[in-house]
């Protein structure tokens, strides 16, 4: 695992999240990141590009972000279980025509 100080990089987080490959547990890299860069908006946004479901790591803050739900549901990649992205935005969110 990262120390604290990677963690809290922003430069270091932005890389890991887009270099997340698909596997086992593909959106991890945003989860290791510190709570402060779960909740920036540049970086959950780069998470959910390459995996929507990155989106159950962001903030509560951004995971009622419209934008960032509508880019964790337009960017899921298909999988075991279609449309996760979906069922980790806010409920507010799962209630907009614009997401769903």
């Amino acid at each position: 695992w990262a120390s604290e100080r990677l963690r809290n990089d922003k430069d270091v987080a932005l890389t890991a999240v887009r270099d997340d490959k698909p596997g086992p547990e593909p959106a991890r890299a945003l989860g290791i990141a510190s709570k402060r860069l779960r909740d920036d908006r540049d970086v959950v946004l780069a998470a959910v590009r390459e995996h929507g479901t990155a989106l159950e790591w962001a903030s509560e803050r951004l995971r009622n972000d419209k934008d960032v739900a509508l880019t964790a549901v337009r960017d899921d990649k298909p999988g075991p279980e279609p449309a996760r992205a979906l069922g980790i935005a806010s409920k507010r969110l799962r209630d907009d025509r614009d997401v769903v």
